[in-house]
């Protein structure tokens, strides 16, 4: 039997939503147009005040926000209450430029834990299971919210946050953990060391997994749910929103439930900007419609996904998101062909080959170049130099059948590829532009 965190808001008809969604964001956009002068100037460009927002049905009216907006407004620029009610910041994890700072209050965490609970409840977790966290604490959002969601749902909670892989198997085995929580990486390479260490998928006591902070395809899911021997449930979240629990998956394993008594999604056209039917692929923007301390409006994920509102068969009534089929600032334009990894990923996954691999764009006399790097598994690793060849020639062909271009494949050996413990590195782009 389906269990629910809070059945009543998780099971409520499309009018309480929706009824729920109009209230909290006509008093969201007062509280920024007051609070938040960056986002009122914003509004003001666009002639559109307060007054303008009387339901949901009002939301394309207002102007969107960018992560160039976020890192433009740095570091206090868009935070909608006094310093002294801020108690947490979070940031991301990114690289380039400055990074984006996000601000909670205390009710701001609250309500955000509560998100993640929903998510653990939904993957089978009640008082009764030991929860192993071993997504990274700190800035980064994984540890922090599914540590809270867990005290939240009553399980025995292992903060072990990433690295250390023996330890964890350690921890794993002896607590008898029954929910793992990390990257989808990080589990195919626990998955791959309890290999190594002799324990089959029924000598591990997981029986769920909670996996995201990364794109991982169909495939990777099923290669881990067999060697871990667990059902593995995908989790979505941002930074700027509040982290992951925005939106998860049920047991029905077919797109993840956005929370939308604390989010209103829309798909849009990434060039035009226009809101598109349900249904239609496009850009996921958001709305935190009750987040005081970050009150973000409009925000653009650069995520490309679907929404549907069709029937779940867990009882949920929250739209549900597809798998995000990669983001606008992801995707790899190779000789004038749209690329996502995780398109390369499906290819590699259909052929056998674990989910360690690399790619290599370049470009040499103004073409542009991709070289795929693929981890053998040890079982398939060899020294025959025919057989490794016939099998690169296998991947090209498979390769160029699902992006309609050539790339160079590498069949290296087992462990050469450097291994993440928190986001996996899949993309080196060496070219200058």
């Amino acid at each position: 039997m389906e269990r629910y965190y809070q059945e009543d808001i998780e099971t409520a008809s499309r009018e309480k939503i929706k009824a729920i969604q109009d209230e909290k964001l006509v008093a969201q956009v007062k509280h920024v147009w007051d609070n938040v002068p960056y986002y009122r100037k914003k509004m003001e460009e666009k002639g559109v005040t307060p007054d303008d927002i009387k339901s949901s049905d009002d939301l394309c009216k207002l102007p969107f926000l960018s992560k160039a907006d976020l890192r433009e407004a740095y570091p206090y620029g868009l935070v909608g209450v006094p310093l002294k009610d801020c108690v947490r910041i979070q940031s991301t994890s990114g690289t380039t430029g400055k990074r984006v700072v996000a601000f909670y209050t205390l009710e701001d965490i609250d309500l955000w834990e509560d998100c993640c609970a929903r998510a653990i409840v939904a993957a089978g977790g009640t008082d009764e299971d030991v929860c192993q966290v071993s997504y990274g604490y700190g800035l980064f959002t994984g540890g922090p919210g599914l540590n809270g969601g867990s005290h939240k749902v009553g399980c025995l909670t292992v903060p072990t946050s990433s690295g250390n892989t023996d330890r964890q198997i350690m921890f794993i085995q002896d607590l008898h953990t029954t929910i793992l929580c990390c990257t989808p990486s990080y589990a195919a390479f626990l998955g791959e060391r309890f290999k190594e260490l002799g324990y089959g998928p029924d000598e591990i006591p997981l029986k769920a997994g909670i996996f995201g902070a990364e794109a991982w395809s169909e495939e990777m899911r099923q290669d881990i749910q067999n060697t871990l021997g667990i059902k593995a449930y995908d989790i979505y979240g941002l930074t700027e929103l509040s982290g992951p629990g925005v939106a998860f998956e049920c047991s029905a394993q077919q797109g993840m439930h956005i929370n939308e008594d604390h989010f209103i999604a829309e798909i849009i056209d990434p060039d035009t900007e226009e809101v598109l039917p349900e249904g239609t692929q496009g850009e996921l923007v958001f709305t935190a419609i009750d987040k005081k301390a970050f009150p973000l409006l409009r925000y653009r994920t650069r995520d490309i996904c679907t929404l549907t509102r069709e029937k779940c068969s867990c009882g949920r009534t929250h739209v549900r998101m597809a798998k995000p089929k990669g983001r606008t600032d992801d995707m790899l334009i190779i000789r004038g062909v749209n690329v996502f990894p995780s398109q390369i990923e499906t290819v590699l996954l259909n052929h056998g080959y674990a989910a360690n691999y690399q790619i290599i764009v370049g470009r040499v006399n103004n073409t542009d170049t991709l070289d795929v790097q693929v981890e053998m598994t040890p079982e398939m690793f060899t020294d025959n130099v025919g057989e490794i060849e016939a099998r690169q020639r296998a991947l090209v062909d498979g390769l160029k059948s699902m992006l309609g271009l050539k790339a160079k494949v590498s069949l290296v050996a087992p462990k050469s590829i450097a291994r993440s413990e928190g986001k996996a590195v899949r993309v080196i782009d060496n070219r200058k532009i």
